[in-house]
């Protein structure tokens, strides 16, 4: 159509691409070049800062692209689903296009960056997954068993934002869903692109920390898997080695 507009009123071109992400004491881990990163593929960065006691809030707002940044003084994290309704309200505000659910220590592949343009420029689906893959021990390897497999099935992180429509996160205390739930009744498109997590791929100490934090928080297996986060602590997990794709591997 001449004025862009597909299907249901869909916009098919200029769509406006906003990051957003909700971040806790970062600083000094992953954020800053997440943050440089995002700031070459994407139009807006939205963020919730969960009360940090370091240097994250002035991070964040150093970069240029972060155009809303809201700070609470008392921590959410123990009422997940409440910090996520909280960022996505706040990205809301910013009259986004589409939405892309970001956490603070996630790089998009180069080739997946590429795509993002085409993937929001239609009017075909409103949601996109990826693949995403949990580093570990180091940003060079990422680790695959029965526990880590997140990367053999896709993972919704790109969505369409449709103003009016009711959008809604199911009520979990720790590993709440990144993205409303009421979005399984858009039409999707899951797909082999990937993301690199490297929220694993620190010291043995930093996992054994994280570990801790997950028993204290769901000590009875209620958000998540007492098998998984036990598997956290396995000395020898099995570790494949990463190989960055480009579009010549299609």
């Amino acid at each position: 159509m001449a004025n862009g507009l597909g299907k249901g009123g869909r916009k098919k071109t200029g769509n406006k691409l906003t990051a957003m992400m909700q971040v806790r004491n970062e600083a000094g881990r992953y954020l800053e070049a997440v943050l440089a990163d995002l700031s070459g593929f994407v139009d807006e960065i939205v963020i919730v800062d969960d009360a940090s006691t370091d240097d994250t809030p002035e991070l964040a707002a150093s970069f240029e692209k972060v155009v809303k940044l809201v700070r609470n003084k008392e921590s959410l994290f123990h009422k997940e689903w409440l910090l996520r309704e909280q960022l996505w309200r706040a990205a809301e505000e910013t009259s986004p296009d589409w939405l892309l659910a970001v956490d603070a220590d996630e790089f998009y592949e180069e080739y997946t960056k590429g795509t993002l343009r085409e993937l929001i420029n239609q009017d075909e689906y409103d949601t996109v997954s990826f693949r995403m893959y949990d580093f570990w021990d180091s940003v060079t390897h990422y680790r695959e068993d029965e526990w880590w497999n997140l990367h053999q099935r896709p993972m919704m992180t790109l969505v369409r934002y449709l103003p009016g429509y009711h959008y809604a996160y199911p009520k979990r205390a720790h590993h709440a869903t990144r993205l409303p739930f009421t979005y399984s009744a858009f039409p999707g498109l899951d797909t082999e692109l990937r993301i690199k997590h490297f929220g694993w791929a620190g010291s043995a100490e930093e996992r054994r920390a994280k570990y801790d934090r997950y028993m204290k928080l769901d000590p009875l297996g209620q958000w998540g898997n007492l098998g998984h986060y036990a598997s956290i602590l396995e000395p020898n997990p099995r570790l494949i080695r990463w190989q960055e794709r480009d579009r010549h591997d299609e």
